[in-house]
């Protein structure tokens, strides 16, 4: 079972940098060499394969790749191994932004 997290301004006083524009989260992780852009991410069950269309940065973690996926200002991620915490923290410090879980 996974956990959902949120990186945000929402929670933070200046108006004009409330949001994570999709074109800041483009540039920021252009720079990162162990993150990719994706238009879709596809999810595969035993029974079943769900794509869905959006805006993701998949992180490249050992043969995982975790997406972190821009939506309406924010970026969600569902952490389903702890591993995925220090880079989480890494990128709400990076891109100042708050951590929220939902």
């Amino acid at each position: 079972m996974s956990q959902r997290f949120r990186i945000t301004r929402s929670f933070q006083d200046d108006a004009l940098t409330q949001t994570i524009s999709l074109e800041e989260c483009k540039q920021y992780f252009a720079a990162k060499p162990d993150f990719t852009y994706a238009s879709s991410y596809t999810v595969s069950g035993p029974a079943t394969t769900m794509t869905i269309d959006g805006d993701f940065f998949m992180w490249s973690y050992g043969e995982a790749m975790i997406p972190f996926r821009h939506y309406q200002g924010d970026l969600y991620v569902a952490v389903s191994d702890e591993a995925v915490i220090p880079k989480m923290i890494e990128v709400a410090s990076e891109l100042r932004a708050d951590l929220t879980e939902g």
